[in-house]
């Protein structure tokens, strides 16, 4: 008896056989063929574009970044970061709101794509702890890319850095930063610390949540991209090329009015608030 066959895509990305024979109705075989790994060579390609991506970055701060104006330096940190995206196979998309000029950008935090995302989206300045100055060229490229730094623990230093961060803010650039102080796999968000929230009330300069999330190739909701816990750089990396696809989504939520009296932990409270309803999550 001849029969024929077909496959269909189940939601985790597995393809499932189907087998119809003449006169029947269509079987389901049990077994689920898993999804196809992303190719080596495909693997190859994407870490080649990646270190040449990556020199083009020191070239540019090196060389072109001195003669550069701020917003040109911006506009140059928006375009790389695209082309970074899209070299380890990530594709942006952004929904919401426009993002309000002069705005601190809060987001939940995920991963180390979770920076570049926010730079295709709108460059900004990232606070960030101090001992990231000394990290080999990543401490450097950051200390020449607005990056805000921060000694925890030391309150005079944050007084300076909420000058800093204020004194960008009222010149038009945005300031982004992430409240839980740390990453999660993207299925919960942490509390937020609502100090980070004191420079926008200080320079009462709008405040703008992100909700950022990572999908897969068949549009659910992944954990690859995830930085978190003992994972290292490489294996992060190596994790990300072995998907064939990936998408970032960033919706930017409406923006809160701060003001000196508005009171940073109901601010902060209200931000996160906001991207928990977004992700369908609870607090």
């Amino acid at each position: 008896m001849s029969q024929t066959s077909a496959a269909t895509l189940a939601p985790d990305g597995a393809r499932v056989a189907h087998v119809s024979h003449p006169g029947e109705a269509s079987a389901t075989i049990a077994a689920v063929i898993p999804p196809r790994p992303t190719p080596s060579l495909l693997r190859a390609w994407r870490t080649l574009r990646l270190g040449l991506h990556l020199a083009e970055g020191v070239l540019t701060v090196l060389l072109i970044f001195p003669l550069a104006s701020m917003e040109a330096r911006r506009r140059l940190r928006s375009a790389w970061s695209h082309r970074l995206l899209a070299a380890l196979g990530v594709r942006l998309r952004v929904d919401g709101e426009p993002v309000v000029k002069g705005s601190l950008l809060v987001a939940n935090h995920i991963s180390w794509l979770d920076i570049f995302a926010i730079h295709a989206l709108a460059p900004a300045a990232f606070v960030s702890k101090a001992e990231v100055r000394d990290w080999p060229l990543a401490g450097w490229l950051a200390a020449r890319n607005e990056t805000v730094f921060l000694r925890r623990g030391s309150r005079g230093h944050a007084k300076v850095v909420n000058g800093e961060i204020a004194s960008i803010l009222e010149k038009g650039g945005h300031v982004a930063v992430f409240p839980e102080g740390t990453t999660t796999d993207g299925r919960q968000v942490l509390h937020f610390h609502g100090a980070l929230m004191q420079p926008a009330l200080d320079a009462a300069h709008p405040v703008q949540p992100l909700a950022l999330s990572y999908h897969d190739a068949t549009g659910r909701q992944t954990t690859a991209t995830a930085y978190v816990g003992e994972t290292s750089f490489g294996e992060s990396l190596a994790a990300i090329l072995a998907e064939r696809r990936l998408e970032v989504r960033i919706q930017v939520l409406p923006s809160h009015e701060a003001k000196p009296d508005t009171g940073r932990r109901a601010l902060s409270n209200a931000c996160r608030s906001d991207i928990l309803a977004h992700l369908g999550q609870t607090g």
